[in-house]
């Protein structure tokens, strides 16, 4: 279904329970790796965006070879900003992104999702258009912490994922930016690298002391403002 681009890169996620984080976050500064920090920490938010039969979600869950995911992504702590929209695609193994940058905000204080959206296609070019004219049911706004750390000779990068909060956009005329759903206390991370240094990062995982397990932030969003169980 998407034909994956040969600079791809592999990613692993990791899932556990809060108490696991500074037995985690010790390992990784104390790795034989060498790892620091990348890039300064900062909040990250996203909107997703699905169809109103939420096919998205169903391809995810099914863990078809091919899917697809779309979102508007800003950093910091303004409700919504400037930012980009992600195409996130995913083949087997390999995952890549299509961004776009929307350099002005697309909100302003009384706008409804449908004049965000205008004011988001108006940045982008017609496949992306299209590609949101499919994808164009506002799900949910997951919002969270993320520390940067890079191996020293660059070839892995690791980012921690804490203080995840999600907000139920379903079926609202105005965005939903202050009423939360209940998220279990986890933190995410994630390991990315190069298809040609996967027996580097494979030793690395390894040793993590927490397992490896599926996880999705979107999944595990719409889960919660549904009322289902988390994975």
């Amino acid at each position: 279904m998407y034909k994956v681009p040969k600079d791809t890169r592999q990613e692993i996620k990791f899932v556990a329970n809060f108490y696991s984080y500074p037995k985690v976050l010790a390992w990784i500064k104390m790795n034989r790796h060498g790892f620091f920090r990348e890039y300064q920490d900062r909040w990250v938010n996203s909107v997703y965006f699905d169809t109103y039969d939420y096919y998205a979600y169903a391809s995810n869950l099914s863990g078809e070879s091919s899917r697809r995911k779309v979102r508007y992504r800003w950093y910091g702590e303004k409700i919504l900003s400037s930012g980009q929209v992600e195409i996130k695609n995913k083949r087997n193994y390999f995952g890549w992104k299509n961004i776009y940058n929307i350099p002005n905000s697309p909100y302003r204080e009384g706008d409804t999702w449908q004049d965000i959206k205008e004011k988001i296609t108006t940045y982008l070019p017609e496949e992306a258009k299209q590609i949101l004219k499919f994808y164009n049911f506002p799900v949910i706004i997951n919002r969270y912490y993320r520390s940067y750390y890079i191996s020293l000779d660059r070839k892995i990068r690791v980012t921690i994922d804490t203080n995840q909060s999600t907000y139920d956009q379903r079926y609202k005329l105005f965005p939903n930016f202050f009423t939360k759903s209940k998220l279990p206390d986890t933190f995410v991370i994630e390991v990315k690298f190069d298809r040609s240094d996967r027996h580097i990062a494979s030793e690395f995982i390894t040793g993590l002391p927490i397992r490896v397990s599926r996880h999705s932030k979107y999944i595990n969003s719409v889960n919660s403002v549904a009322g289902r169980g988390y994975f």
